[in-house]
C-alpha cells in the first residue's frame, strides 16, 4: 500500500549512531512530501538524543539491546497499539526483523538481506561496493511506496546545545574527531599530530569519555593550538560546535555523517574502507583522503581491530 495523506509511519534503524543519522534522510522524504504523515522512530538505546526536536519525527523509541527479549515483547506491544499504517525496516539482522514481523503493520517493507524478509510486503536489495550511498539504498525502501524525491538527512541541535557552544565559537576554528570504534578505520595517532601542526586556527578535539586519552596524547603533542573537549560536550552540543567550524576532519564513522547532517565542511579519512561501500561525505564542502592502488583494501565493510597484514599501510601512508 502506498503512502497516503493519514500515513502513520514507524522506522526501524537500530544499527550505529551514523546509520541513525542517515535514516533521516529517508525520514525527510516522507515528511516532505507528506507533510500530514505520522512518523516514530525507533533506534538503539543511548542513540535518542540524537533525533530529539527533529521537526520530521513525532516520538523517538528506543531498544535496550541489552534487555533483547524483553525489549522486544515490550515494543511488539506497544506498536500493535499504534496501528502503524506502514513499517520500514532500514535495520538488516535478526531482532530488527523479527520486531518489524510480529508489530502488525498494514504494510511492512525491508531490505531482502534480513532473515524475516520473507515475511514483508515488500523486500528490496541492498547492493554494496557499487558506489551508492546508503541514503539512495535507504530511499528505495520508500520510492517503492510511492515517495519521489530524496531529501537530504538533517539533525537539529537544541538551543541549549548551541548556546553551551557558543563559547568555543568567538575565532575561527577546526574540528578533530580522531576515534573510531574500529582500529583499522582510525587514522593513526601519528598522523593526527602532523595535521594538527598545519592548522592555523584553535583545533577542537572532539570524542566520548574513552577518547580523552587519544585526544589528550594529540594535544600534547601538537604545536598548534588545541583544546580537548573529549567527553565534557554532548553529542548534539558536539554536532553544533561541528557546524560552525571552517573544517572538520574526521574518520569514515559517526561524526562524518554528523558534518553531512549539519552540511559543514569535512575532510574524511577513509583507512581501510572505501567510499563504494556508500558513506562517503554529503557535504556542499567535502573531500575524501585516501590510500589508492593496495591490494589488500578494502579489508572488510566495518574494519577490524587490527590489520590483517599487520603493516596498516592504509592508515600509516596516508597524506594528511
Amino acid at each position: 500500500m502506498l503512502f497516503d495523506k493519514d500515513a502513520k509511519v514507524l522506522v526501524i534503524q537500530t544499527a550505529f549512531l551514523g546509520d541513525v543519522v542517515l535514516a533521516t534522510s529517508l525520514i525527510n522524504s516522507v515528511k516532505e512530501q507528506i507533510p500530514t504523515a505520522t512518523i516514530d522512530v525507533l533506534v538503539k538505546k543511548g542513540h535518542e538524543a540524537l533525533l530529539m526536536g527533529h521537526p520530521s519525527i513525532r516520538k523517538v523509541k528506543t531498544f535496550d539491546k541489552q534487555r533483547k527479549w524483553r525489549e522486544i515483547r515490550r515494543l511488539i506491544r506497544e506498536n500493535r497499539r499504534e496501528k502503524y499504517s506502514h513499517i520500514v525496516n532500514i535495520h538488516r539482522f535478526f531482532s530488527s526483523g523479527l520486531l518489524a514481523v510480529l508489530s502488525r503493520g498494514k504494510t511492512l517493507v525491508g531490505f531482502d538481506k534480513n532473515p524475516w524478509s520473507r515475511f514483508y510486503n515488500l523486500r528490496l536489495p541492498h547492493p554494496v561496493m557499487q558506489g551508492i550511498h546508503e541514503t539512495d539504498r535507504n530511499f528505495t525502501l520508500v520510492s517503492a511506496l510511492g515517495i519521489e524525491r530524496k531529501a537530504k538527512p538533517s539533525l537539529f541541535p537544541s538551543e541549549n546545545a548551541r548556546q553551551k557552544v557558543q563559547a568555543f565559537q568567538q575565532e575561527p576554528y577546526v574540528c578533530f574527531a580522531p576515534a573510531s570504534v574500529w582500529a583499522t578505520k582510525q587514522l593513526p595517532m601519528e598522523q593526527w599530530v602532523e595535521l594538527s601542526k598545519k592548522q592555523n586556527h584553535v583545533i577542537y578535539l572532539l570524542g566520548g569519555p574513552s577518547d580523552h586519552t587519544l585526544c589528550e596524547t594529540i594535544s600534547t603533542q601538537s604545536t598548534g593550538r588545541t583544546v580537548n573537549l573529549a567527553g565534557q560536550l554532548s553529542l548534539m552540543e558536539s554536532i553544533a560546535l561541528m557546524k560552525g567550524a571552517v573544517r572538520n576532519y574526521v574518520n569514515d564513522s559517526g561524526p562524518l555523517h554528523f558534518a553531512s547532517a549539519v552540511n559543514a565542511p569535512v575532510t574524511a579519512f577513509f583507512c581501510s574502507t572505501v567510499t563504494d561501500f556508500g558513506f562517503g561525505p554529503l557535504s556542499d564542502v567535502s573531500e575524501v583522503k585516501e590510500v589508492s592502488g593496495l591490494a589488500c583494501r578494502p579489508c572488510g565493510l566495518h574494519g577490524k581491530k587490527e590489520c590483517p597484514e599487520g603493516h596498516f599501510k592504509c592508515g600509516r601512508e596516508l597524506v594528511v
